[in-house]
């Protein structure tokens, strides 16, 4: 398969889920998001005994596939079914954070069938895009990688660009090096070259100075948010706006004393509280998964993009937790993460759990 390949080096220097049942609000310039808040009260366990799932993507009909870190192995979950492989993505090396990481499904699956997918090489972090029924395309190359901060996360955003949450593979000042792309948000186009309208041309880079994104999503009016993991201090949210400087490792969490140089965060935590990894937005509400802090934060949205009081939500309840993210029909998956060397492993575990919306 002929390659579109991007790299580093490149640019240093410059039950099935009926879709058609679904009911969805949309406004023109906004992103349609599904009707109905998810019952946190009212779990369904989908699958059990899934190794360390990571990345979460719905397919067109309403299955998902889930990426297994450690295995390189695609899962596809459907309600009332069996999990059932449906790929095993070659070349995944699995080192302490490392592995297969996020998945993302085409927007425009059902023409050209393609998913995503993130995950650590014996090199590097790269993405890779292949069909269920074929062999992966290298996209993007280049991303450093280490057994710590690898990032992962990808999602395609409203604008139909991908967009990439990288860490600073344990070297803190590449989240401040504009020639690197670790440490940041990329914005990519479906090719994996950097997207028209980035802030530097030629240059995937859409943010910096993080260290270690691993939650990426879009509110109804397109605003998009992301999730970072502190070093001993402070967990952070950030909405993300193109070109902002988030401080890492000059600054950890609020407190910008350089006179505006630095973005400040929506939202911090301790990170005993939190340790956050993947995020949901629904119902003017976000959804972050937490891992060492072993809940489901809830944090809703005031105004124009601001945040009101987190809310603890399954405490305790499932140990350790990695991925929301909402289906078609609005109910909101969950995967958990205590088989990632760091929980405790519990009989079931891992598991997927939907949440229906009311």
């Amino acid at each position: 398969m002929t390659s579109t390949l991007r790299s580093a080096a490149q640019f240093a220097g410059t039950a099935v889920i009926a879709v058609a049942t679904a009911l969805f609000v949309a406004v023109p310039g906004s992103v349609a998001q599904p009707v109905g808040v998810p019952d946190l009260n009212a779990p369904e366990e989908l699958a059990r005994d899934i190794s360390v799932p990571w990345g979460l993507s719905f397919l067109p009909g309403g299955s998902a596939l889930v990426a297994q870190r450690n295995t390189g192995v695609i899962t596809r979950i459907t309600p009332g079914s069996a999990p059932t492989q449906a790929y095993r993505v070659p070349g995944v090396v699995a080192r302490g954070e490392g592995g297969l990481l996020g998945l993302a499904v085409s927007p425009k699956y059902a023409e050209n069938g393609y998913v995503y997918a993130y995950f650590t090489s014996s090199s590097d972090n790269r993405i890779v895009r292949f069909r269920l029924d074929g062999q992966p395309e290298v996209i993007f190359k280049g991303i450093a990688k280490n057994t710590i901060h690898n990032g992962g996360r990808i999602a395609f955003g409203p604008d139909g660009m991908l967009y990439v949450g990288t860490g600073d593979a344990g070297q803190s000042s590449r989240a401040q090096d504009a020639a690197s792309p670790n440490g940041k948000i990329l914005r990519l186009d479906p090719d994996g070259k950097p997207a028209p309208g980035n802030p530097t041309p030629n240059s995937p880079v859409y943010s910096l100075g993080h260290r270690n994104v691993q939650g990426l999503a879009w509110d109804s009016a397109g605003r998009l948010y992301a999730t970072e993991f502190g070093q001993d201090t402070y967990d952070e949210i950030n909405l993300i706006q193109p070109k902002r400087n988030y401080g890492w490792p000059v600054v950890e969490g609020k407190g910008d004393t350089q006179g505006g140089r630095y973005t400040n965060p929506l939202i911090t935590w301790a990170t005993s509280e939190a340790s956050p990894s993947g995020l949901a937005i629904t119902a003017n509400t976000l959804y972050v998964a937490a891992l060492r802090g072993e809940r489901l934060w809830t944090i809703p949205q005031v105004a124009d993009g601001t945040l009101g009081k987190p809310v603890a939500q399954l405490r305790d309840r499932y140990g350790r937790l990695r991925t929301p993210q909402v289906a078609p029909d609005g109910s909101l998956w969950l995967t958990t993460s205590n088989t990632d060397g760091r929980g405790d492993v519990r009989t079931g575990d891992d598991r997927i759990i939907r949440f229906p919306a009311r």
